[in-house]
């Protein structure tokens, strides 16, 4: 296909989001001397830039901060020629040059258009959805431990969760709380074993086996956490807490794509193991896709997988393929 066909304002590829995966995506394309543009939300950030430390990224032996690393990344990226634009990215949807098909990324005041689009979007925090949730959000209850935990210094709070999140960001509060009480629906963790040994040996935190929060109550802020046993209905009881940190999970952020991409009944983007989507020159990677393990080293690998794809993709569109 003669190259001259697409005209000179379409990007090869643009990325829709600027987590370790957009930004992973956003190197590998740029250093394959693809002309690309990530969009990164003006109003929404990526979940690892408020993680206090991740321990498990390679290389990283001493643990790294969730900020300066995606600052590493962005920096990275910057010096292979990535564009990035802060945007709020509201649509996608098809267009072509003459008999070459492409695809429009629209936000508020501005549409961009490219060969091939990378969704990285990735995922927000779970609601509870019990009685005082809304109410006392930013009053109480948070669901980001590094933004809020200096807040909390000799005070008690409550962590929901039992995965990965919820016992290394409990492990975090540590710092500050007086004490820190892990309220699981089971009877263990399902963290690591190194985060689960973090969490059993440290005198400050508590566990609530086997129960669920039914309410979060209070006057001006958050007084107290009713709980209840999962094994004994009946059996209820109140924490006093000043704080309530939820961590029970991910919804993806995937309602830009609805109607465009294959989900799956969660909404996860379902791509194959080339990050290709349902949809000819889509890819998508990290935390919105299907998957079993969502980290930031295999949002890397989603990225850069995703990033080849494209690669090939646009390649072959412009009759530049080997």
């Amino acid at each position: 296909m003669n190259k001259s066909i697409i005209p000179d304002h379409v990007y090869d590829v643009v990325i829709i989001g600027g987590g370790p995966a957009g930004l992973t995506a956003g190197i590998y394309a740029s250093r394959a001397s693809l002309r690309t543009l990530l969009t990164e939300g003006a109003s929404s950030i990526s979940q690892i830039t408020v993680t206090d430390t991740i321990e498990n990224y390679p290389g990283m032996p001493d643990g790294v901060g969730g900020f300066e690393l995606v600052e590493r990344f962005k920096k990275q990226a910057l010096q292979f020629g990535l564009e990035m634009v802060s945007v709020d990215v509201t649509g996608i949807s098809k267009t072509n040059w003459g008999n070459t098909n492409g695809w429009k990324v629209t936000s508020a005041d501005r549409t961009y258009e490219a060969i091939a689009v990378i969704v990285a979007t990735g995922a927000n925090w779970r609601k509870l959805g019990v009685r005082g949730e809304d109410t006392f959000a930013g009053k109480g209850v948070s669901y980001c431990a590094t933004c809020d935990g200096p807040i909390y210094k000799n005070r008690d709070v409550v962590v929901v969760g039992g995965g990965d999140a919820a016992i290394q960001e409990a492990v975090f509060l540590t710092r500050f709380a007086n004490k820190v009480t892990v309220v699981h629906r089971r009877n263990r963790v399902r963290a690591t074993k190194a985060l689960e040994k973090k969490a059993l040996t440290n005198s400050k935190i508590a566990f609530a086996w086997n129960s669920v929060v039914e309410e979060i109550s209070g006057g001006d802020v958050v007084e107290k956490v009713k709980i209840r046993d999962v094994k004994s209905p009946d059996m209820r009881m109140e924490i006093p807490a000043q704080g309530v940190f939820i961590f029970i999970g991910l919804t993806p952020k995937t309602d830009l794509v609805r109607g465009i991409l294959d989900l799956d009944a969660d909404g996860y983007i379902v791509a194959d193991r080339d990050m290709q989507t349902s949809a000819k020159g889509i890819f998508a990677g990290g935390d919105c896709i299907k998957k079993n393990l969502r980290q930031v080293v295999t949002a890397c690998g989603d990225g850069a997988s995703a990033a080849a794809s494209a690669q090939h993709y646009v390649e072959e569109l412009k009759g530049e393929s080997y």
